[in-house]
């Protein structure tokens, strides 16, 4: 039952992006449309999941032992820097045409700020590596999802005639906005399922 919260929370209730503000660039920036979110959603999922389990990994097993934890975050970008490189060259080799799908946004997962933010989140939670592991890939279906839905918006938006005014970033901001509302939404159903099935 701790996993099947930590799944919905993570989806819905602390979304990286609507509700902890972490992966803003693509959500802003790759939002245009619903097949670009999906690819890039994909692209995540898979990165984050693989990121937290290696970063999880260095942590307990190089970090802490040494104690050198004030390196944490340089350890972390290198690692998920590495790992989307060698992703990008085991994809180009073994699955040409899932390379084509995602291959321009592996560059991009290099510098999405989510992917850092869940390998961190992790340790400060003091996760087991299954619960981190569905973290990860809990957080990544919650940043798809949030790509999507915002994409779809989006492209209904383009086929209105919005006044002038509210053209171009004023209205992705306005809409980016409602969404994070409509997901405020969600807020303490992790307390109540936590209170329904009694676990602390």
């Amino acid at each position: 039952m701790e996993f099947l919260l930590i799944f919905i929370s993570a989806i819905f209730v602390n979304n990286i992006i609507l509700s902890q503000f972490l992966g803003i660039c693509p959500f802003l920036g790759v939002s245009q449309k619903v097949t670009t979110s999906l690819g890039m959603g994909v692209a995540v999922a898979f990165v984050m999941t693989l990121a937290t389990i290696v970063t999880y990994l260095v942590q307990h097993f190089i970090l802490v032992p040494l104690e050198l934890q004030y390196l944490q975050t340089i350890a972390f970008i290198l690692v998920i820097a590495s790992l989307v490189q060698m992703v990008e060259i085991i994809l180009k080799k073994l699955s040409p045409p899932l390379y084509q799908a995602l291959g321009i946004f592996l560059p991009l997962i290099t510098t999405n700020c989510a992917v850092l933010g869940v390998a961190i989140l992790v340790i400060q939670k003091d996760f087991s590596l299954l619960q981190s592991i569905i973290y990860a890939f809990s957080t990544a279906i919650g940043f798809a999802l949030a790509l999507t839905v915002f994409a779809g918006i989006r492209e209904q938006l383009s086929l209105v005639n919005i006044p002038k005014g509210m053209r171009g970033v004023s209205i992705v901001l306005v809409t980016a906005g409602l969404l994070s509302l409509a997901f405020m939404g969600f807020s303490g159903v992790d307390g109540g399922l936590r209170a329904l099935f009694g676990i602390d």
